[in-house]
């Protein structure tokens, strides 16, 4: 039987981590249903063709806005986007994983996948 007392759980810092929770799922609503609308192609399409104007759409904050059109990620999970969700943005773009876990690590793509082969 579970003690009647709360349990304080530890979060544990990794760099370049955000943790994604009520608070933050509610900062990046607008921005993460814009990212889920790109699993139409016609919606990629209409991105590409005006990105700021299919932003305003979905009414981001100016932030969003500017991390989207700069493709920086880490801007974006702080913003409150979601890796599964901005992964559909990225892709357009030819972004791949790896180049995600680049710039969530401050290293080059080389420099990850070294990083990477080294743990293997």
């Amino acid at each position: 039987m579970i003690a009647a007392h709360s349990v304080q759980l530890t979060k544990q810092l990794i760099p370049g981590t955000y943790i994604f929770d009520g608070r933050m799922a509610m900062k990046g609503y607008n921005l993460n249903r814009m990212c889920y609308s790109f699993n139409s192609a016609e919606n990629r399409k209409k991105f590409k063709a005006f990105p700021e104007a299919y932003c305003h759409s979905f009414n981001l904050t100016r932030e969003q806005i500017h991390a989207v059109t700069d493709l920086d990620v880490l801007r974006m999970l702080q913003l409150g986007g979601n890796i599964y969700y901005l992964a559909k943005l990225t892709g357009i773009y030819g972004m791949t994983v790896q180049d995600l876990g680049a710039q969530q690590t401050g290293l080059s793509l080389d420099e990850f996948r070294a990083m990477l082969a080294s743990q293997a």
